[in-house]
Parts: C-alpha cells; structure tokens; sequence
C-alpha cells in the first residue's frame, strides 16, 4: 500500500548551516592532535588563564588571549588585548569571522576550524588537552611541528612572518631536509641536505614544490651567513608561488629527479636550434648526467632547467637512462 501520511518537508539550506556542528583542531603545537568542539551561542574564552574555556599553557598565549563565538551569522573570533596577538591565515586580526578550513595561530599552536560528526566528547575537554601535550612530551616531540598537507610552506612562511618567529624550520620528506633559517619572521637563510653551492632562493622556491612531509620549529641559530636573503617573505612567495606553476605546469611529464638524462646518439638534430640558456643547460647535462645534480649547478631556477631539459627530450637532443 502506498504511504499518503504526509512527508516533513526538507530542511531548508539555511537551517541546514545552522544545524552543522564544528571544531577546532590542533594541527601544530604542543597540543597537536587534540580537538576542541564549538556550540553554537557559547563564547570559547582562550587563554593561559586555568579557569578559562580553552586553556593552553605556554609563554606566548595571553592569561586571556582571544575568544571563538559560533553564533547564526557564522563563527567569529576576537582577540582580547593579547600581547603576542591572533592571526588567522597569516594575518594579524582583532576581530575576523571564520570558515572551514582556515587556520588560527595562538601561541606556537595552530588550529584548524573543521566540520565535526557531532560525536566528539565535550566533556572536560581542556584534561584531553593535556593528555595530548603529556603524551607529546613523552615522544619528545617539538613545541611546533606538523604536516605540510596540513599546513602548505606557503602558509607557514606567512604565519611565521606575520608573528615575528625566530627559528629554523626543518621541512622533511622521504628524500630530502630542507631548513629555511628565520629572523624575526623574516627569512635569511635557506638549505637542502646541507647543500654547498646551491642559493638560499633556489632551494627555497625547490621546497616550495614539496606538498608531503613534516615541519618542525627548531632552536634559533645566531650564526651569520656568507649570502644572506634579501627579499621580503612576501616577494618570495609571490616569486616562489611563479615558479611553483611553472613547475606544475610540467610535472607529469618530468623524468624522476634522480634520472640520468644522456645525448641521444647518433644525434639527427643540429645544436645550433637551441638557444644560449638551453646550450648551457645541455653543457650541464653533458658533464653531469643526473638531474638533480644539473638542478644544483644550473644558475637558473628549476622549472627554466627542467623546461629546457623536457625541451630537449622532445626534440631528441637527449633521453633518459634506466
């Protein structure tokens, strides 16, 4: 028999976003890992304060920091006077609303906003905290560390810069360690594998291209550097962010970066048909064989390098070895 009793209707879109349920998660920090439930109408006090809402106990959070607000015009934080401020996404903020996805940095911790199953236990939340910095502790993990899936290079740089840190960021993948050396926010120095020969830009804009691996904020280093950065955080990543698509742009037609890359014998092509930049590059190649080693002696930035070498795949000047 058909059902003729009548169907509630569906929930609007609106009510829909009203009834969605959020939280803040740690993705760096001494409290990474750990998750904090938002409830709509209730002001989350944050601070280093004990009888606050969210309590996280370290030097740069303020007795009481910022506030967190989910109300129905959306979720919207607020710093409280702090002495070390609020940012979000990189920029400084007094009073910002926030939607999912973007990142908070309170302290050495950042928080991620993300939509939440509603099953998560709201209960004493602050002693979760605490396991969670107690269990890190344990594992003698560092006061700032996380994934760079989680929190691009880009968005680092821009949040460090922004909050002034000192230190040395260690980005590590499966293959390489990378350390760009900070000052003040600013960056001065930058390094793969320790390196010789290669330019702090260079092998900053060639970390830029890593979308996997783990960060860690070590110690400052006051040593002094025979080629310092002199480019602002800002004109490196505007400049970092070109290179990054152009190196896009190729990926998936690159040979492994560990590939020897040969001349194609018998040549059927004259050399006289590249230009000056590509004749240096196939120089490179000539005397050095491996591309990562072309990249580290080539005085132009990757993507130029490995475009030229792509270039002259395809016309034949050169092949690939197994």
């Amino acid at each position: 028999m058909q059902d003729t009793s009548p169907k509630a209707p569906p929930p609007s879109s609106s009510s829909a976003r009203a009834e969605r349920q959020y939280l803040l998660r740690f993705i760096s920090g001494k409290y990474q890992g750990g998750e904090f439930p938002l409830t709509s109408g209730r002001v989350v006090v944050i601070g280093r304060s004990s009888d606050l809402d969210m309590v996280l106990v370290e030097d740069m959070v303020s007795r009481k920091h910022a506030c967190i607000t989910m109300q129905a015009d959306g979720i919207w934080i607020e710093d409280l006077g702090s002495t070390n401020g609020t940012f979000v996404n990189g920029e400084k903020v007094k009073r910002a609303s926030l939607k999912e996805g973007d990142r908070v940095l309170i302290g050495t911790s950042i928080l991620k906003l993300a939509a939440s199953d509603g099953l998560g236990d709201s209960t004493d939340v602050n002693r979760q905290l605490e396991n969670v910095a107690a269990a890190r502790r344990t594992s003698q993990a560092r006061s700032m560390s996380g994934s760079i899936e989680e929190v691009p290079l880009p968005d680092l740089l821009q949040l460090f810069h922004t909050s002034k840190k000192n230190g040395i960021l260690v980005i590590r993948t499966e293959d390489d360690v990378g350390k760009i050396y900070l000052r003040k926010g600013e960056v001065v120095f930058a390094v793969i594998n320790d390196a010789e020969g290669v330019t702090p830009l260079k092998s900053i804009y060639r970390m830029l291209t890593w979308s996997r691996g783990n960060f860690d904020l070590d110690p400052p280093d006051d040593r002094t550097f025979p080629t310092e950065v002199n480019l602002s955080v800002q004109e490196i990543l505007m400049e970092g962010i070109r290179h990054l698509d152009e190196f896009n742009r190729i990926r998936a037609e690159l040979p492994s970066l560990t590939a020897r890359v040969v001349l194609d014998m018998p040549l059927k092509v004259k050399f006289r048909d590249l230009s000056g930049d590509e004749l240096d590059t196939l120089e490179l190649v000539i005397q050095y064989g491996r591309l990562d080693v072309v990249l580290n002696k080539s005085d132009k930035i990757d993507a130029e390098t490995l475009e030229a070498v792509l270039k002259m795949i395809k016309l034949g000047y050169l092949r690939t070895e197994r």
